[in-house]
């Protein structure tokens, strides 16, 4: 037993070693990808300095390294599991007796473990800088409609205001939000009128407001100007370039929020009239996340354990990484059928893992029994 635990305890920090170093190299490699592709983009944006471009890039390496995980752990588990088929460790363990699931058991262990790290603990650092970089990558690289916040049953817009010369901004605050058959309408709603350099120029308060083709319809609105007295209620109009689909879409997006955040967010979603798929989608696949590490565990060591005098070694492992990006495609395919609604967001987020943990299980029964 003292060696079996040894044994494990082995095998368990060349695999730790090999996945964590793995883990590091790709997730430097595609963060210099991402700096340059930002440097690009700030090309013509004068405001966006070498320093704010590395800033942004920086806040965004705990989400690469979340969206690579899977795969630094199919990757470095194979090297792990080459390595030690190469030099015979695993050739005398189990001609000693030790079976491929007894040695097995601590990587497993430990993949399973670091995916439950990632949802709990790195998944709500993740969101908190991934949320920084989303608002400075649309203060100094983006243009457009400014962002939107929902929080508590409250929308917070920010849109260009048409209306103002030099063209403005507004800012639109609702108390209550709400969709019913594909209306959106809007309670207690305050507007802030900008000018170009972010003066005061007034504001509008309304009792409702719903969003209409290309404007918002506001109705006992009372126009604010400073030191004046407010005018008496009547209908306005303010031109918008939101459409309902857009304001829905501009929601905090799912890998910005925290896996603890996310159920809540969820609930306030549904009970304001708002889809909740993607959010669903990200919640269930945070869930699955240490079981497709697990997944990836076996298949690693199904892919890398044939001994080398046997041949095809490289054949072999190039079939590992081949099925683990196959199964990377199954999932995302079963994302969009879980963001188009065809597919129920658990059986969406949790069939890929599921059926690559079966498929992996066979091949080990196979090699190790067969």
């Amino acid at each position: 037993m003292l060696i079996a635990a040894t044994l494990s305890l082995y095998i368990a920090r060349v695999f730790v070693l090999s996945v964590a170093g793995m883990l590091a190299g790709l997730t430097g490699l595609i963060g210099l990808f991402d700096f340059i592709d930002l440097l690009r983009r700030s090309a013509t944006k004068p405001d966006a300095t070498f320093a704010i471009v590395g800033q942004i890039a920086a806040l965004r390496l705990p989400w690469i390294c979340m969206q690579i995980l899977p795969f630094a752990v199919l990757l470095g588990g194979i090297m792990a599991f080459w390595k030690l088929t190469r030099s015979s460790e695993l050739i005398v363990a189990r001609a000693s007796g030790v079976s491929a699931w007894q040695f097995l058991a601590a990587p497993l262990f430990c993949a399973v473990a670091v995916g439950t790290f990632a949802t709990a603990a790195v998944s709500p650092v993740s969101a908190v800088m991934r949320a920084r970089a989303e608002a400075m990558d649309n203060v100094y690289l983006r243009t457009g409609g400014g962002p939107l916040a929902l929080s508590g049953g409250q929308l917070w817009l920010r849109q260009a205001d048409a209306g103002l010369t030099p063209q403005g901004v507004a800012i639109l605050d609702a108390r209550v939000v709400s969709l019913h058959n594909g209306e959106l309408t809007a309670q207690d709603v305050s507007i802030f009128r900008l000018d170009a350099n972010d003066h005061l120029l007034e504001r509008v308060e309304a009792s409702r407001a719903r969003l209409g083709d290309g404007v918002w319809q506001l109705d006992e609105a009372r126009t604010i100007l400073p030191g004046r007295l407010p005018s008496p209620p009547r209908s306005l109009t303010l031109n918008t370039n939101m459409t309902v689909a857009r304001v829905q879409e501009s929601f905090a997006p799912p890998d910005t929020l925290s896996f603890w955040a996310l159920p809540g967010f969820i609930a306030l979603l549904d009970h304001s009239g708002f889809s909740s798929i993607r959010h669903r989608l990200q919640f269930q696949t945070l869930l699955a996340l240490p079981l497709l590490a697990g997944t990836m565990t076996l298949l690693a060591a199904g892919f890398s354990m044939r001994p080398s005098r046997r041949g095809g070694v490289a054949k072999m492992i190039a079939s590992g990484v081949a099925a683990g990006f196959a199964l990377f495609l199954v999932s995302k395919v079963a994302e969009e059928f879980g963001q188009s609604g065809a597919l129920p967001a658990v059986l969406a987020a949790w069939a890929p893992a599921a059926s690559g943990l079966m498929l992996s299980v066979a091949l080990l029964l196979h090699l190790e029994d067969g």
